[in-house]
């Protein structure tokens, strides 16, 4: 097991200009296949519908648990009260629906113009139909964010809901594959850990509690706010590096550990095994991968510890580390691991990043669907950051998967070319 070094030089630039991304509407995706009796309803246009639909792929006979109540025109000239049409959609959807036991009223662009009050919206039909079903809100507007930013407010948005117990206990923050779950509970019970609960949970009615006890481990970077709100009722984040690759889970495991006075030997016995299957199977791709270089450009808020991932467990140079925000307390740990000199941009200004690609002509460059094809287009190989938060890739059985999604665009890119 490798100790955290002391932070090392990196150079940090700030960018603010235009920029490429899409909106937080898409955490849907993933948010409304882990909380299976959740259902969200995006308050929106048209172009929110396109949106959730294309970046889900759900075919039109499907019935998902996500929908959008369409601003229409009248609505925009106050000809109608989009609060009682919104109340008209709610009564209407839950009587079709009646397996649905929270309900996610979704801010967006168009609402938040028109001042639609969702928060007030949300209390007054939580009211209405409670016990049976509870309805919170949030914004997924792309106004000055990020997708992953959508997943934060979410469960932020559930964080005044849960339960007090100021039991000991570790809370484990973010959405994880079912399979990954289990993984980790695994390894939490093994070294000891009793009381290990999940947020969000499968269902409504198994969110975990929060208290003085509770000791915060996150499994994703972007969930600052949500930290913040589990702080104020009382619980306590524990400082680690994030959950990528064999080096990535070791550190972020004994954190959890050292947070309950677990000993570093225990940590080793029980983490050694997974974690020597997984440098096993990351050998294939580092052999791919090593001195090939990487661009990543800021969108998915996952760029650190990828970086770190890519470089310090396959081999590979990171040109440039851009991310949308740098929230410096939740990722000193992964900066202290980057190689020094590593060039990190906070912010975008992708006029002057995409200049910056196409001079250092990267081996691959990670970035959103919007830059991906016209990249593509240029001769440059492109892996989607989206693909990382639709793909089970945090902990030591997924690690070799999580390389995967690097080495398959240049073998794809070979191919082609003979």
């Amino acid at each position: 097991m490798n100790a955290i070094a002391p932070a090392r030089q990196t150079d940090i630039v700030r960018e603010n200009g235009q920029r490429s991304v899409f909106c937080g509407l898409t955490g849907i995706v993933w948010l409304h296949r882990r909380i299976q009796d959740a259902f969200f309803l995006v308050v929106g246009s048209r172009t929110c519908a396109h949106l959730l639909q294309s970046a889900a792929g759900v075919m039109i006979f499907a019935e998902p648990r996500f929908a959008t109540a369409i601003i229409e025109e009248r609505d925009l000239a106050g000809r109608a009260d989009p609060e009682d049409e919104l109340d008209r959609v709610v009564e209407r959807l839950l009587e079709r629906r009646p397996d649905i036991r929270l309900l996610f009223l979704v801010g967006s662009c168009p609402s938040e113009v028109i001042k639609l009050d969702l928060s007030r919206a949300s209390a007054r039909l939580s009211r209405r139909f409670a016990p049976a079903v509870r309805v919170l809100d949030y914004s997924g507007s792309g106004i000055e964010t990020t997708f992953t930013e959508g997943e934060d407010r979410c469960l932020e948005a559930l964080v005044p809901t849960l339960p007090q117990d100021d039991a000991p206990a570790l809370l484990v923050v973010g959405v994880l594959a079912d399979v990954v779950e289990a993984q980790f509970r695994r390894l939490f019970e093994a070294l000891g850990i009793e009381r290990v609960r999940f947020l969000p949970a499968s269902r409504a009615h198994e969110m975990p509690a929060i208290g003085a006890g509770t000791r915060i481990l996150c499994a994703q970077p972007f969930l600052h706010n949500t930290v913040q709100a589990l702080q104020r009722r009382g619980g306590v984040p524990v400082a680690a590096p994030f959950p990528l690759g064999a080096e990535g889970t070791t550190l972020w495991v004994a954190a959890a550990a050292a947070a309950f006075g677990i000993p570093p030997e225990r940590v080793r016995a029980v983490c050694e095994a997974g974690e020597a299957r997984a440098r096993t199977a990351l050998a294939a791709h580092r052999s791919a991968l090593q001195g090939k270089t990487v661009f990543l450009f800021p969108d998915s808020q996952l760029e650190l510890p990828l970086a770190r991932f890519l470089q310090r467990e396959l081999g590979m140079v990171a040109v440039e580390i851009g991310t949308p925000f740098l929230h410096r307390g939740a990722l000193a740990a992964e900066l202290a691991l980057l190689p020094p000199g590593s060039s990190v941009v906070e912010g975008q200004h992708v006029d002057r990043q995409l200049d910056r690609c196409r001079a250092a002509r990267p081996d691959i460059t990670v970035c959103g669907l919007g830059l991906a094809n016209p990249l593509e287009a240029e001769g440059l190989t492109t892996k989607w950051s989206i693909e990382l938060l639709f793909s089970p890739i945090q902990g030591y059985e997924q690690a070799a998967d999580l390389a995967a999604l690097f080495t398959r665009p240049l073998d794809r890119r070979t191919r082609l070319a003979v």
